[in-house]
């Protein structure tokens, strides 16, 4: 048995045999939902070296993949990943409709690659040296940045227009289409500005040196410690269903702690929380914050189900954060409260396994009419969290 990725957790995949014939015939395989919830938005992850291990499906020079239903000859939207970041793509994605407690099969097959647009693809993200040194990232729901050294030394040196912090920016954006390089280009290059709405979404949400929505810090006595800005990126991939890359920090104290931590972020199309997968030395726990503001909104916390959330009254609307952890990594939860400028928190206490924290995190905008209730807003983290530990099961024929 083979184990085959899922976007949110890993799926187990059952390998039955796979012919390795001449005959040209697509590869079968069964998509299995066994949750009474329908779902979507859930990319599945088919290992490359499975459809090499048939001679009908070796991909070559001018090849790629295509997805249908079986029965059907429409091309699902797919893309070839690099999951580990070195240059050479893993697995091929896919994002499948399944009713509650129901399945499809699906059949891949080989097919001439299409020519390559200048389009920005849904699934977005990039290095912005003209903003300083942001980071951006996003898809057709939510969009975020974060901060690099260029921006940390403009504030050491006293330099007007530096950013000293490593929590996680929220872009909140109410349309579906991509606007990082249009917002960075009305900022810069224009009269008009991101922190204003023209009908698409300002950059309204204050960061500070917060955690802001899923920046990590480690807990020493009754204080928090982090890290500065990153000093090392890579994109990894942009594409359809999605984008993700990493990002390194200088070494950190933390008490008598040495913390070392690297960053994999990923987003995928149509959902509200990006993936973060943390490499970190130096605490077997990490905590994930969601910056309080005005310490007007309301916290809830479901440590086991996985999550945590905060719901505020925000410029006229409402903005809700959230955490998502995979089963039994939540340990705990603080709701830090102090009088020092951006350090209020809401925390997400993580275990540390083998070096490495995986979690989920991101928002729900109220005036994008994604989310209009906290309500609406906690049940799609209960949700999302009940999927990441009941992955769709995909079984390859």
């Amino acid at each position: 048995m083979n184990q085959i990725h899922l976007k949110y957790c890993a799926a187990i995949v059952t390998l039955l045999l796979v012919s390795c014939g001449s005959e040209k015939k697509p590869l079968e395989i069964e998509v299995v939902n066994s949750l009474d919830v329908d779902r979507s938005f859930e990319t599945v992850e088919v290992d490359l070296d499975l459809l090499k291990s048939s001679e009908t499906l070796k991909l070559v020079s001018g090849k790629s993949y295509q997805i249908n239903e079986v029965g059907s000859d429409v091309e699902l939207v797919s893309q070839l990943s690099d999951n580990d970041g070195d240059g050479t793509a893993d697995v091929l994605l896919f994002q499948p409709e399944i009713a509650a407690n129901s399945s499809k099969l699906f059949n891949i097959s080989l097919k001439d690659s299409e020519a390559q647009t200048d389009e920005i693809p849904t699934c977005y993200s990039r290095f912005v040296p003209e903003r300083t040194d942001d980071y951006a990232w996003e898809n057709d729901r939510v969009a975020f940045r974060t901060y690099g050294p260029v921006a940390q030394k403009m504030i050491e040196d006293s330099i007007p227009g530096g950013t000293l912090s490593s929590g996680m920016d929220a872009w909140l954006k109410r349309v579906d289409y991509p606007i990082i390089n249009k917002w960075y280009k009305k900022e810069l290059e224009t009269d008009g500005s991101y922190h204003e709405d023209d009908g698409e979404g300002l950059d309204n949400f204050h960061v500070g040196t917060s955690r802001g929505v899923g920046g990590i810090a480690v807990k020493v006595d009754t204080t928090y410690r982090f890290s500065k800005n990153f000093t090392e990126y890579k994109t990894i991939e942009t594409g359809p269903l999605r984008t993700s890359f990493w990002i390194t920090y200088a070494p950190w104290k933390a008490g008598d702690k040495n913390v070392v931590e690297k960053k994999f972020i990923s987003l995928d199309k149509g959902s509200n929380l990006t993936k973060f997968r943390v490499e970190v030395e130096g605490s077997d726990t990490l905590s994930v914050g969601l910056t309080l503001h005005e310490k007007d909104g309301e916290v809830t916390t479901k440590v086991e189900e996985g999550w945590v959330s905060y719901w505020e009254p925000y410029f006229g609307s409402d903005l809700g954060t959230g955490i998502v952890a995979p089963s039994n990594t939540l340990l705990g939860y603080d709701k830090y409260v102090t009088d020092a400028k951006d350090l209020s928190n809401l925390y997400a206490q993580l275990k540390v396994d083998d070096g490495v924290v995986v979690y989920y995190t991101g928002f729900g905008w109220k005036k994008s009419k994604q989310f209009n209730t906290k309500v609406e807003w906690n049940n799609y983290l209960k949700q999302f969290a009940e999927k990441i530990n009941a992955p769709l099961e995909v079984r390859v024929k």
